[in-house]
């Protein structure tokens, strides 16, 4: 009971801390704003001078090379509300952290990439098969630097909660290194048992990292949790902190989902590490989400994902050579014939990677293509990437949650149904509960599975990872989990085919305005 409530209190001044900081930020704001009065009722020529800055900051973001779903609620805001806008812009809307942060991942890049081959080999056997396939997983390589696999083995969980069980029994045989970075952990009941073998694994010798996103955990944990890893030998870091001074960075959170085990063994998938994720707790209905086991070559690619965040997140990073150690061939002979490639995002490029793979997965099918996400927030050029599928003949289908966890983005989800419906989309919505899973089948062939949600915070502001798969069993295993999520879904196609009532519509399409600010 007392460790309950030291939990809860540590929790508690966690949250209280984020508030403040979120406070101290609009304070900032409306500083900025009384500032620019105070000088303009004196000198007017001040309201002159941000006038035009206004105009040029409107012509630089029409410029960009972006999507106009993500330039158009900027070009609005800036034009309605100079000050604001511009304010707003440089901190949320420019995407690119601070330069300090965009130089420091460049450089570990430059030493992390290199680290892995290119297996320009493996890329031609995808391509003499199949050339769409092999189009994108040449994509994926030279737009991110990650490389596809031959020699591994994929085992899918269609149940978050196995992979979890499946991940503690591997993580027992940890005899080098774990490497665990989750955008959310909480300190409860599922995390106990982990926490245990990763204090006996310390213990031991072997070296544990654990890494968590601030803001993803700051409703679970305070900042006292690192202190408590610690002192059990677990080396533990906190991405992105939020704090009272202004933050340029402060948008672009660490939404990554990853566990290495020696270089031998990773999961990845949606899942993180807290108790409505394993059905400890169930706040939405029954949560459904899914993850992936990867063993062999592959695993080199999820190391170096995880060790780009632990060391750009602090100015002292470790030694970059003795990872060449890290990701050292592991003897393996893998009884799989597909081809497998984990990638990393990253919202610091101006190359959205996460959003391209989707769209060429839809591009590329021919029979069906298959997705499932918690959020459905999508630019213009996705939608007309699904719509031309459905057009062509294509069996496309989206799957979405039943019960909401956070009401307004479901009603902003349920504004692009009408127009996807409309040319051929069918949408569905699963009845149990909240669907968390983050992936995409298609054509019997090709699929993937990761953190990568179908909104604009995932697609342009986080740090995200995800697993393309050609030809693996998994991909048929997931097509059987698609099939049996529909049967405990509620189709929804025809009901959205009618229109929606008019205030909805008008609510609906300011969210729809917002959402690439939200």
């Amino acid at each position: 009971m007392g460790n309950s409530a030291e939990n809860s209190e540590k929790v508690e001044n966690g949250v209280k801390r984020a508030i403040f900081a979120i406070i101290a930020i609009l304070l900032e704001i409306i500083l900025v704003y009384i500032l620019y009065f105070r000088i303009e009722s004196k000198y007017s020529w001040v309201a002159v001078l941000i006038t035009i800055m206004a105009v040029f900051i409107v012509l630089f973001v029409y410029g960009k090379h972006e999507t106009a779903s993500v330039k158009m609620p900027w070009l609005i805001l800036i034009s309605a509300f100079p000050i604001l806008g511009v304010f707003l812009y440089l901190v949320l809307g420019l995407n690119k952290g601070t330069r300090k942060m965009v130089k420091r991942y460049e450089e570990l890049d430059e030493i992390l990439i290199p680290l892995l081959p290119r297996n320009d080999e493996e890329l031609e056997r995808v391509l003499s098969k199949d050339k769409s396939a092999g189009n994108q997983f040449r994509y994926v390589r030279d737009y991110s630097g990650y490389p596809v696999y031959n020699n591994t083995d994929v085992l899918y969980y269609p149940d978050g909660a196995d992979g979890f069980n499946a991940q503690l029994e591997e993580l027992k045989k940890a005899e080098h290194f774990i490497f665990m970075e989750y955008h959310a952990i909480e300190d409860s009941t599922s995390f106990k048992p982990l926490h245990q073998i990763l204090k006996e694994k310390a213990a031991a010798g072997v070296d544990v990292r654990l890494f968590y996103d601030y803001v993803g955990s700051m409703g679970f944990i305070g900042n006292s949790f690192v202190n408590k890893m610690e002192a059990d030998g677990i080396k533990c870091r906190v991405f992105n902190p939020m704090n009272p001074v202004l933050n340029f960075f402060i948008n672009n959170r660490d939404h990554r989902k990853i566990t290495v085990i020696d270089g031998k063994v990773a999961f990845t998938g949606g899942y993180n590490l807290a108790d409505e994720y394993f059905h400890v707790t169930e706040p939405f209905g029954h949560w459904l989400d899914t993850g992936l086991r990867l063993e062999g070559d592959a695993v080199k690619s999820l190391t170096i994902t995880f060790l780009e965040n632990w060391n750009a997140i602090v100015d002292d990073g470790d030694d970059i050579s003795v990872y060449k150690e890290l990701i050292r061939d592991v003897p393996y002979e893998s009884t799989e014939k597909g081809f497998i490639q984990p990638y990393g995002v990253s919202p610091l490029t101006d190359e959205h990677v996460g959003e391209n793979v989707y769209m060429n997965v839809l591009r590329n099918a021919r029979d069906y293509a298959w997705f499932i996400t918690p959020y459905l927030i999508i630019t213009e050029e996705m939608n007309a990437y699904f719509a031309m599928a459905a057009k062509s003949g294509v069996d496309v289908r989206i799957i979405t949650p039943g019960i909401p966890d956070k009401k307004m983005v479901y009603s902003l989800t349920r504004s692009y149904y009408a127009g996807l419906v409309r040319n051929g989309v069918r949408i569905y919505e699963y009845t149990p509960g909240f669907c968390h899973a983050k992936q995409c089948v298609s054509d019997d062939s090709v699929a993937t599975c990761g953190t990568i949600n179908l909104d604009f915070r995932s697609l342009y502001h986080h740090f995200e990872n995800g697993v393309l798969m050609y030809d693996c069993k998994a991909v048929m295993d997931m097509k059987a989990a698609f099939e049996e999520t529909f049967e405990k879904c509620h189709e929804v196609t025809e009901e959205y085919k009618t229109g929606r009532p008019p205030l909805r519509r008008l609510v609906q399409m300011v969210l729809r305005l917002l959402a690439p600010l939200m």
